[in-house]
Order: structure tokens, then sequence, then C-alpha cells
């Protein structure tokens, strides 16, 4: 592409700071920005990236539709909530005006196995408008290209057990009460972990139904068995609640959870295969204690085992600089929704966006 690729930016909270300085730092163009809260409708992106003003104001997201039509940029970044029924309408904003759209929601990585209705539909209307839409950011890259990439390197392969931990505070008011934070272990047990018992069929239909949230993991199994050509025969989701020792105060949710409450979950996703491969995959969120941090350990079991660990990560900035590092595949990509195992490794960009993008 011979001109800068031109952006768009939907959802203008904590995430955006690194996203909307990322892609101008990349030798894009913002071209518009939406939001749905008050308090930013109206501020110039530049305000909001804290480096001065750029001359783009958030505008309200009920306007998208129109300016997008109008503006018909190459790309837009979702960076809404976490879960495609919450995401869908801006995605599907996008695809109706033809416009690439490409979004930090964890679910949106790999919809296919929990949101597969939605994310049919968008695909063909995606298809129709000749667009791309995906999903991407931190487990693009450290609960997927990087495990089947280690897994490259192994002779015989039997298990993947994967753990990662992330602060829920850092992700907005949504992710912490999907995950528990602030219930006391009965609600949690009343609310969320009453499904835990429930077997691989019921699982999937109440996830389909929209009664349980697949946790993160449940979408990056589908993920991996996808690009590693793994069929999976089963798969059930457990969620824990994580507690500690002490009161810990949550600026995210304008609360102190008290010692002995949830302040997060883990969520173990167990997923077993035709080929004899079994998935044991774990995330953590909740509320940080002081002594806590990000962690995100993978192992490999088989010839040989293999154990990687990567300790405080950033895991913001590494969301966004992951999916930053997409666009110009997402642009390259064929029309429809297309999950990211499907497109090239992502790769460090030396050179600007546009110059990377080989088509469209």
């Amino acid at each position: 592409m011979e001109r800068k690729i031109r952006i768009a930016q939907y959802g203008c909270g904590k995430m955006s700071v690194y996203l909307m300085r990322y892609v101008l730092e990349k030798g894009a163009e913002l071209v518009a920005a939406f939001d749905v809260n008050p308090a930013v409708i109206g501020r110039d992106i530049g305000d909001i990236m804290r480096t001065g003003t750029v001359g783009i104001k958030v505008s309200d997201a009920a306007e998208a539709d129109t300016a997008l039509c109008e503006l018909k940029p190459d790309v837009c970044i979702i960076a809404t909530r976490s879960t495609m029924i919450d995401v869908k309408e801006a995605f599907t904003v996008c695809a109706k005006n033809g416009v690439n759209a490409i979004s930090t929601c964890e679910e949106s990585l790999y919809p296919w196995n929990s949101s597969y209705e939605i994310t049919k539909e968008l695909d063909t209307l995606a298809r129709a408008n000749n667009c791309t839409l995906c999903g991407s950011g931190y487990p693009d890259m450290f609960w997927g290209s990087l495990i089947t990439t280690l897994a490259g390197s192994i002779h015989t392969l039997k298990k993947i057990k994967g753990s990662s931990s992330y602060n829920v505070e850092d992700y907005g008011i949504a992710l912490a009460e999907g995950h528990g934070a602030g219930l006391s272990i009965d609600e949690f047990e009343k609310q969320i972990g009453k499904y835990n018992d429930l077997s691989c069929e019921e699982t999937a239909r109440l996830i389909a139904d929209g009664v349980i949230e697949p946790s993160y993991m449940w979408n990056q199994n589908g993920w991996l068995c996808s690009q590693l050509g793994l069929h999976i025969v089963s798969q059930t989701q457990k969620c824990i609640p994580i507690t500690h020792k002490d009161d810990l105060k949550s600026d995210t949710l304008g609360m102190t959870i008290k010692a002995g409450n949830a302040t997060g979950m883990s969520a173990v996703v167990t997923t077993q295969t035709r080929e004899g491969i079994t998935l044991e995959t774990r995330c953590l969120g909740y509320v940080y204690g002081p002594e806590d941090m990000d962690r995100n350990e993978w192992t490999l079991e088989g010839e040989p085992d293999t154990t990687l660990v990567v300790n405080r990560p950033a895991t913001v900035e590494l969301t966004c600089a992951t999916l930053t590092n997409r666009i110009p595949m997402l642009i390259d990509a064929p029309p429809g929704y297309i999950t990211t195992e499907k497109m090239p490794l992502n790769h460090y960009l030396v050179k600007p966006l546009h110059e990377y993008v080989k088509s469209k």
C-alpha cells in the first residue's frame, strides 16, 4: 500500500491509550474515534493518549455507522468488552460498511467454539461486503503463536499445560465482574461455580445459549487445536474462586474486597483430542495483592519436556502491540471472520504498517 493506513478507534478507555499511540507511531493515520461514555465523548484523542492535541475528537458510538460510511477507513480497532455478544454491534457496523475490524475482545480470538451463530452471521456479512474481521491481543501471541511455535521443537507431544495470570484491575469493570471479583464465596458458587460439574455436552450447549460465559482458555484451546491440526473429542471448564488473606482495594470495582471473598477466579479448561494430546490450560484473573504479578507459564510434555516461563509481562502493552502488528495481515486476509491462526505468524514490523500490506 502506497499511502498510510487509515484507522478508526472504537472504544476509548484504558487500552486505547496504547492502541492509538502505537498505530500513530507505526505510521498509520487516525481518522475517527468512538465511545459510549459521556465523560470521554468530545475529548481530543491526544488528551486521552496524553500526547498533546491531535485534532480528532471522540464521537458518540451511535454516530459510528454514519462516520464509517463517510470516512471509509481501512481498519477499525474495537477495544470495548470481552464477549462476542458485547462486541457484535461494533463488528456489525464495521462489516456493514466494508471496514476491516480487529478487536481486543478475548472471545473474538476464536469465537467459533463459543458463539458460533454470532460469528457465522458476522462472517457472512463481512464476506458480502469484502472485509475481514478478527480478534487479537495478548492471547494471540503468549497463549497461541508462542506455544505452537515451541511445539515445532518437540518430537513427541502428549500434553500441553498452560497457566497465565493477569490483574483484572487493568482491564475495566466488565472483566472484573465477569471473573467474580468482589463476590462472597457463596455468591461465587451460586453464580459461577454452579456449572463446574457439567458434562462436555451440557457445558457446550449452555455456552452456545449464552447461559455460561466461556473462559478465555475455552476459546484459546480451540485456537491451539485448530493451529496444530488437532480434533477435539471433549472439552470441560471449571471456575475456582481466588481469595486473599487481607482486604484488597479495587479501584476498578470501586470497593474494598473483604479478606476471604473472591478477588477473581482460576478458570481451568481441559480438552481431549482424537490424536491423544490433552490440553489443560488455566487463566487466573484476579485483583492483585502487593505480592502478585503477571506470569505466563506453559509446559509441553513429551519428548522432550519443555517449559516456557514469562514473568511480569507488560500484558496491556503487549496486547496492544500484538494487535497493532496484526493490522497488515488483517487487511491482506480474505473476507470473512478469519481467526489469526489462519494468518502468518506475527512478527516485529520495522517499517510503517502500510509498507507490509500486499493487497486491497
